[in-house]
């Protein structure tokens, strides 16, 4: 289990049944790079991933 799991496990548990939109997701990493500039590539890439996971080309 990598660290980063505890963090997703404790999303899930607490937001679990909630329904949210990608403009909401968004906007909360926006907040989270302007709260904490030093992670900004690394959102960038997450971001990026995110929006190419279903690029055929990119595999």
């Amino acid at each position: 289990m990598y660290f980063t799991d505890r963090g997703i496990e404790e999303l899930v548990d607490r937001r679990g049944e909630e329904s949210v939109t990608l403009e909401w997701v968004a906007d909360q990493l926006r907040t989270f790079v302007d709260q904490n500039p030093e992670f900004e590539t690394p959102i960038e890439r997450f971001a990026t991933w995110l929006a190419r996971a279903d690029d055929e080309d990119d595999e």
